[in-house]
Formats: C-alpha cells, structure tokens, sequence
C-alpha cells in the first residue's frame, strides 16, 4: 500500500468556509500527491495519458500530465473507476484546471462562484443546471485531493459536506427570490443581499453525516425541513403550510431529479417525525409537541449531528435550543443504551454481519464496521450528554475525544477507534468512488475485489484483506466489550432495522426468512409501532420495553402457524391496548407468555380482543395453576359468587358478570387453542360457565327486581336451558336458548311490592330484565346473546310461560321438531320444587309412546325445510351440509323419540351420550353408532376451532394456512388436505347412515 493512514493528520483543514494556515494550501495539487491507486501496468498508464494529451491539444497546463504523480494517479483511476474516468474524459480541460489549482482555493472560488450564479439564474432549469455542474466539478476534485493523498479523510468529508450545504443554500435562495418577484413572499426590511430567506421561519436541518461534516463520497443527504408560521410574510390568501411544502417539493426536486447533467445529491426528507403521515415540511410548533410526545431513542441520536444548513438560521437555532431536553436528558439514561444497541445487533446478525470477513462484507453496517464506532460514541453521549454538555460534539472523532477527557472511554480506546475510524471511510470512499454508488459493501468477485484493493493502493486483495481485518477486530472488541452486559435482544436469524421510511433490504430478507410473506407490511406495523400510531405505544416507556421485547417478540409471531396473520391480529390486539407498558414488562419476564401471546393473536381474534380489553386475564394466564386445570362445578361457582359479592348496585354487578365471563371464557379458550383440552371438554366448560353465571344473575335480578315490585307470594322461577347450552356443547360463540318457566299459587293475582304488578305481567317483566341482565352492553362489554324463540308458541307466545301451560302445551300442541328440542332441555336454576316438576313434565313428554313412521316423517320433513331454506353443498357448511351436525343430532333425536317409552335411559341432553346409550341398547347398530359419534366428535372439534378462531364463514381458499393447520391438529390429520379429504368421506358415511335410520 502507498499510503498509511496517520490519524494526527485527520484534521480538518475545513470549518465553516475558511481553511486553516497550513502552509502548502496555495500550492498546486500536483504538487501535493503523496499518494495514489495503482493502475494496471506502467505501459497501460502511459498508454492512458497519451489519449489526454490528444484530447487537449496545445494547452499550456499539457505538462502536468507527464509528471510521474500524476501519471499514477491517472492510471489508477481509470484502471478502478468507471464514475471519475467518465467525468475526466467528459472535460479533459477541467481535470487540468483542477490539478494546477490549490484545492482548498478552487473549492472556496467554486463555492462563491455558484452563489453568484444561482443569484444570476433566470429559471428553475437554469439553476437545476448551475448546481449539476457545480457538483460534478466538485466531485472530481474532491476524488482527486482524497486519492492523491493530497486531503486526509476528515478533511474529504467535511470538504463533501460544504458542498452539499452550498447547493441547498442557493436552491433555497433562489426559491425565495422566486416568491418574492411573482409576489407570494414579501421582502422586508430585514433581508439582507436579496436572501430574503434569513428571517423566514422556514429553515433546513442536516442529519446524519452532513449534519456532522461526516458525508461519505456518494451519500445521499439526510434534511428535515421546519417552519414557523408565525413568521411567514405571505401575500393575503396564501397559506403557510400549502406554500412551504410546495417549495421544499420544488428544492427536492432541484436537489434530487436526474437531468442530462446528472443530480446534485439523492436527498430524503423521511427522517421528520412520522414522514408517512406528515408533509414534507412541518411546522415548528407540530415537532416539538412529536418529540417530546412520541420521539424515540433513535430519534434522539439522530438528533444529535442535526445542523442549521439553510433557511433561516436563527430560527433553528431557537428550535434546536428547545429540542435540546428531548436529546439530552438530565439523568443518566441508561434506558436509551437498550435502543441504541437494539439497532446494532439487530443490524449484525444477517447475510454475514454476524461475523468478520472481507469478500461481501458491509464495512459500514457488519460487524466491526463504521456504525458500530459510531454507536460506541452516541451511545454514551445520550447516557451522559444530558449533565456534561461538553460530550455533545455532533462528530465521531471529537466525540470520542471528549469522552477520553470526562472518563468515560480509556485513550487507548479512543487511539483505536479514531485510527479505526479514519481508515474504514477511507476505504469507503473507494468502495463508492468505483461508479459513485450508495455502497458499503466489498465485492464478493475475486476479480473486482483485487481491482479495487489496486485502486485503494494495495498490491492485491489479500494485503486489503489482512489490514481491514486488524482494524475490523479492533473495533468488533471495543464495541462488545461496551455492550458485554446488555440482554440478549437478537435473534438468530433476525436483522431488523425499523427507522427511516425506506424498507431495509436486508430487514427483508431476514423477515422473510423468519416465514412472513409480507415483509414489507410487517415493516410497517413496526415502524408505526415505533411512532406511537396507537394508544398502547403513545409513552417514551412504552416504547422502550417495545425495543427490549421486539426481537423475540417478532421471532415468537414468526413461529406462529401463520405468521403474517400472528403480526396483523397482534397489531389489532395492541389497537385496543390502552396501555402498553405492563404488556412489554410482562412479556420481557415471561418468555412463554409471549408465545402465548403471539398465537392468541395470530390465530384466536376473539381472545385477543378479550386480552386487550381485561388487564387480568394476563395474570391468570400467567398462573400455571389456573392455565393447568379446568376447574371444576363448585370451583366456578366459587369465583363467580366471589366476583359478584363485592359489587355495590345492580350495574356494577352486571359488570362484573362480565370480566369474570369473559375472563374464565378466554381461559377456556386457551386451553382449547393450545391443546390442553379438546373440544368435548371445551363445550362442557363453557356451558358450566354459563349456567353459572345465568343462576347467579338470576339471584340479582330478583333481588332488584323485588325492590320495586316485591314477590309474587308462593312463587318461583327456573331458567331452562335449550340448545347447545343444554347439551353442554356450547362454544366461543354460542348463544344461550333459554326458556324461562315460573309457577305461583292459584289464588295468586298480584305481587306485593309498591308498585305490584299482575302475575304475567310480573314474570313478562322479569324475564326482559333477566334477558337484559344477560345480553345487554355495559363498559365492560357482552356477554351473552340471548335467543327465547324456543318458548312454547315461539315469538306469538309470552315471553314467560306458566308451568301448567308449559305442560300442557307439550302434551297437546308441540310439534315434533319441539320434543326434538325437548331432548337438549335441562333446568340450571329455580327452587328444588319447580325444578324437579319442570324435569318430570320434559320427562313425561318425552317418555310417551309413538308411532315411529310418525316421528321419521316429521323428522324428514323438518330436514327437508331447513335444507331448502339453508342448505349447502359445501363441506365446511359443518352445521347445514348434508351429513353434518343437524343431520347426526336429529337422527339421534328420531332414535330417542321412537324408544324412550319403553327405553326411558337412552334420553340424555348431551347428543354424544345419548348415541351411546341408544348403541349400548342395541337400539341402534353399532356400526351406524360408531359412525355418527365420529362424526359428531370430528364436527365439534372443527367447531370449536371456528368458533375461536374466526366470525364469518370458513373458505379454505382464502382461509390463512395458520387456521387450516389449527384445524388439521383439531381433526386429528397430518395436513389441511388429509383433513379435507378425511371430512368428505365422514360426512358422506354420516348422511348414509341418517339416511338408512330415517327408511
């Protein structure tokens, strides 16, 4: 290598437009070469001065090019670099001018010339063209001063960073100017040299390495732009906000538009607070109410290198002046490391990040690289920055300095990392020099990483190789010797990189892998996660354990059944989440929670709203005892009784019905979706909740309902459960079918309480309220519907019936599919007397001899009607499609009504058993028997899954492939297609044989 790199020679000869007394500044920069890339061969560089020398002619300056410097720079550039052989060949005499000139003259002349021309151009295509021709001239002689060995790195960067302050300067100039003669913007007395700019409000911050002097060779620039409106002079009509983003969208297209000329510099205004939902200029008053808000931890150290470029100056420098107790924080805030941190190690470990190479490595982003020197320093300026004011250099090197002085990093350290530093931007700047691309990355191909260690002045890629690498582990040990501490946030295969508005590409990839299928949109949801879209992140907290979590949280919805549907149902569960903060803590604790979690969300909407809205139900998933066992009838009386006894009105109880409803039902759910009971015992479960809860509201009820009206003397109600209730076979989603009977004394006719009431009317009353007390919404939400239409009469009956007319109306004027029905009933509540008297009058009825051609026609006809009216072919239609459930409940309904005169055992309310006490009777073939039971077992597993899992109806065409496998484990088959098949076949078994009990 021809050239070393001496750290106490960074210095910048550079700083706010003035250059430094160095004494060989006036001389030439031919004159100046020390250094050079090395060209293909001593024939071929002649041979490449020779094709100048045709190209200029007679032109005086013409013997520069035969000095040996020159000669070898000249050849090394156009050996390693299409982009600078371009523009030397472009202008032959340009590259003359520049190498006979002192640069740090010509780039101050060049600088005052283009404020001179912007000040003079007509139009906008004129200025577009002032400023291409500036940076491209600019450009070369920059390569040519960093090439040569002429500028050390620091003074390159800080030399890219002038310019790019230059251009936006005169763009901004010249737009004012513009305002100002079509009478938009009106000057006053203060604008000073036509910069009718200076006391706008509106003004320009550089982020980023342009903001701290630092800009690499082809970066982009990094802006925000802000503005006052209180200080806008605009024409009457015209608004602040309309006007200044219309003229930050025309300086963005000065800057960044490709022309035959070029382009000045690519230019991203995304890192403004929340750029997807804010204009691209913002004003000062909306910032700072973002920032101290929602702004972030890498906000904050983005913060940190932002300077005042263009515009009006005193303005930012007001604004920066507030915003400077969002950066620095007067506690040592350890809290950011955990940000700051996060970025980088997420950063390293994908597509060889996680480990030091050279072909193919990110010298800026992969490990042991320029991000991670950078971070070394930002992230002890936020810890202490707040009380030591003099740690808050926007720059690198300075930084690091002024933290050897405060005691926070050793100078052996800082020597390292400085000397570290200086080389990799050098390099950097050859990596970009090649065909001025945005790139950190090393070749991969042998061939073009040899050519570019020739022209980063090694003999070959092997000697590049070895001293990258000894700064590389240099840095890589500092940096983790500084982090060694911190908790593990990465995962394995996880890059994830969520700031700025442009996907990362390797965040991508790396998602991607993970198994989401739309790494863009998962992206996204982070991103606004970040940004405090929702009321749950909205807290600096909150987002501080979001970043500690975030990780493995998104590794634990990666390994979900359905990942994209695990991070879209999680998003939705945090929407709801009034508060994030316990929520991150917890799931920081409880790395199964978070699993947990994820597979809630991703797979169960139903629980995840109940998650969202009940804070408690994360501690009872927590408590392996409440998640390990069902528990049992007398245990949910107990909690239901417990929640109950300590409300203090007749609303608050019904509250309270409905935390512990919802509560014990999501944890019934739970245990359904993670296997830990299967779908026989899930229906059980939710009825014995159900009934509870309805037999202690009963008892609520009464009671207020008695303050007003009083009793009715010797009189009782029972609540009759129908249905799936009955059955107990109720899922996430079932209603209640209830039918309320009562029975008074004959001699009673009114109630006695202060506003009495007639016995029917009474008990009509008591049930509405009962059925509210049930159904209706409070602040704590639903919890039950209601459905009364199996009441003897249906909807023409009252809504209360009379125990004598109960019985009578079943023994003289039901029809059959009501005894169907009858078959499900089951008393959950009232006195002992009424109850026993209800079960004999259903008993009475069901037991009664008839003729069984009788039953099979009402049975087949009420099949048909229901199949007209909603009958379906589809399979998934478990409920309807021929074969399903209506078809195995009402053959064991036909079999039941036909034998239980003479076989009164085989009635039982659950359809299950009683299929099995009609087989263990023989009154069924054993065979047909097993087949409904099958299929009566395989259909409610399905439910269950249904029911839990989604609101509408199942298409497996569009249905995520995370329900499918749910519903595969559910039905016991290897894959969703097994399923498919498996269930086709049952159905059709289960039809044959309802088929064969109805002939």
């Amino acid at each position: 290598m021809s050239r070393k790199i001496d750290n106490n020679q960074d210095m910048p000869l550079w700083n706010s437009g003035s250059f430094n007394n160095d004494p060989r500044q006036e001389e030439a920069l031919c004159l100046r070469l020390t250094a050079g890339p090395l060209g293909r061969d001593e024939a071929w560089d002649r041979d490449t001065i020779d094709e100048l020398l045709k190209s200029v002619g007679m032109d005086d300056r013409a013997q520069i090019l035969a000095d040996p410097a020159v000669v070898k720079l000249l050849g090394g550039i156009f050996a390693g670099s299409t982009y600078l052989s371009g523009l030397i060949r472009r202008d032959p005499f340009r590259l003359l001018t520049l190498l006979a000139s002192s640069p740090e003259e010509h780039l101050k002349a060049m600088c005052i010339a283009l404020d001179d021309e912007a000040r003079a151009a007509t139009d906008a295509n004129d200025l577009m063209s002032i400023l291409r021709c500036f940076k491209t001239k600019a450009a070369l002689l920059i390569a040519l001063a960093d090439l040569g060995g002429v500028w050390p790195i620091v003074t390159v960067t800080h030399a890219l960073s002038k310019v790019a302050d230059v251009t936006v300067n005169a763009a901004v100039g010249f737009l004012f100017r513009q305002a100002t003669i079509n009478g938009d913007w009106c000057a006053d007395d203060t604008s000073e040299a036509d910069q009718f700019e200076k006391n706008s409000g509106y003004f320009v911050l550089a982020m980023g390495k342009h903001g701290s002097f630092e800009l690499n060779y082809s970066s982009d620039i990094d802006l925000i732009v802000f503005y006052d409106p209180s200080k806008a002079r605009l024409r009457e009509g015209v608004e602040p906000q309309q006007f200044f983003v219309k003229l930050t969208q025309q300086f963005h297209r000065f800057m960044n538009e490709r022309t035959a000329d070029g382009y000045v510099f690519r230019t991203d205004l995304r890192l403004r607070p929340d750029p997807g939902a804010t204009q691209v200029a913002m004003s000062t008053a909306a910032a700072l109410y973002y920032y101290e808000a929602f702004g972030q931890n890498w906000e904050r150290a983005a913060m940190i290198k932002a300077r005042a470029i263009a515009g009006d100056m005193a303005s930012a420098e007001t604004f920066l002046g507030e915003l400077q107790p969002f950066i620095w924080r007067k506690y040592l805030d350890y809290a950011a490391i955990d940000d700051i941190h996060a970025m980088k190690r997420q950063i390293n470990v994908h597509r060889g990040f996680g480990q030091i190479a050279v072909a193919g490595h990110n010298i800026k982003l992969g490990r042991g690289g320029i991000r991670e020197i950078e971070f070394f320093a930002q992230t002890q300026q936020l810890i202490a920055g707040g009380r030591q004011p003099d740690l808050r250099s926007r720059a690198t090197l300075p930084a690091l300095e002024s933290l050897v002085e405060r005691g926070w990093v050793e100078p052996t350290v800082c020597k390292d990392l400085s000397k570290a530093y200086c080389y990799l931007r050098w390099l950097e700047h050859r990596i970009q020099m090649v065909a001025d691309e945005q790139t950190q990355m090393l070749p991969k191909d042998d061939e073009q990483l040899t050519t570019l260690a020739r022209f980063s002045g090694y003999p070959d890629s092997t000697t590049l190789g070895e001293e990258l690498t000894h700064y590389l582990r240099i840095v890589l040990g500092h940096y983790a010797a500084l982090f060694e501490d911190l908790p593990q946030l990465s995962t394995e295969n996880a890059n994830m990189v969520f700031t700025g508005e442009d996907d990362d590409p390797d965040t991508v990839a790396a998602l991607a892998e993970m198994g989401f299928h739309r790494p863009s949109q998962v992206i996204a949801m982070v991103r606004s996660w970040h940004r405090g879209r929702h009321p749950a992140v909205r807290s600096e907290g909150a987002r501080e354990r979001l970043t500690i979590v975030q990780a493995l949280l998104l590794k634990a919805l990666a390994d979900t059944i359905d990942p994209d549907a695990a991070i879209a149902g999680f998003d939705r569960f945090l929407s709801n989440l009034p508060s994030g903060i316990q929520l991150f803590a917890l799931l920081n604790a409880n790395p199964d929670l978070m699993h947990l979690v994820a597979q809630i969300t991703g797979s169960a909407p139903r629980l995840a709203k109940i998650l969202s809205a009940r804070r408690r139900v994360m501690d009872a998933v927590l408590d392996p005892g409440i998640m390990g066992v069902v528990p049992s009838e007398g245990e949910v009386a107990a909690m239901v009784a417990e929640e109950l006894r300590t409300s203090d009105s007749f609303e608050d109880a019904l509250d309270r019905a409905r935390i512990i409803g919802g509560e014990q039902s999501f944890l019934i759910g739970v245990r359904l979706l993670t296997g830990l009971i299967g779908a026989e015992h899930a229906g059980g479960a939710y009825a014995l909740l159900a009934e509870e809860v309805i037999r202690q509201l009963q008892a609520v009820v009464e009671q207020d309902f008695q303050t007003r009206h009083g009793v009715v003397p010797g009189g009782s109600a029972a609540v009759l459960a129908m249905g799936k209730l009955g059955g107990r076979e109720m899922t996430a989603a079932s209603d209640l079918d209830l039918i309320l009977v009562y029975d008074v004394p004959a001699e009673a006719t009114l109630s006695d309480g202060r506003k009495p009431l007639a016995i029917s009317q009474y008990f009509a009353r008591f049930t509405q309220r009962m059925i509210s007390a049930l159904s209706a919404p409070t602040s704590e939400g639903l919890l039950y519907d209601v459905d009364m239409r199996l009441r003897p009469s249906g909807h023409q009956g009252p809504v209360a019936t009379q125990l004598a007319s109960f019985i009578d109306y079943q023994a003289n004027k039901a029809w059959t599919w009501e005894h169907m029905a009858l078959t499900r009933a089951r008393v959950i509540s009232g006195p002992p007397e009424l109850r026993v008297a209800i079960e004999n009058a259903i008993r009475m009825t069901l037991c009664r001899s008839r003729d069984p051609a009788s039953v099979v026609t009402a049975v087949r006809d009420m099949r048909e009607k229901i199949a007209e009216e909603k009958g379906t072919t589809n399979i998934w239609g478990l409920k309807q499609v021929r074969g399903g459930l209506i078809d195995i409940e009402f053959a064991c309904q036909c079999l039941q009504l036909i034998h239980a005169h003479t076989h009164p055992d085989v009635l039982d309310q659950s359809t299950g058993r009683a299929l099995v006490k009609l087989r263990d009777a023989e009154l069924v073939n054993e065979s047909a028997a097993n087949c409904l039971l099958a299929g009566l077992t395989l259909i409610n597993s399905l439910t269950q899954i249904f029911r839990l899992c989604s609101d509408g109806p199942f298409d497996p065409h569009k249905a995520p492939d995370g329900l499918k496998q749910l519903l595969a484990r559910a039905g016991g088959a290897p894959s969703f297609e097994v399923l498919e098949e498996h269930l086709r076949d049952t159905l059709h078994e289960t039809y044959s044989v309802f088929e064969k009990i109805l002939s």
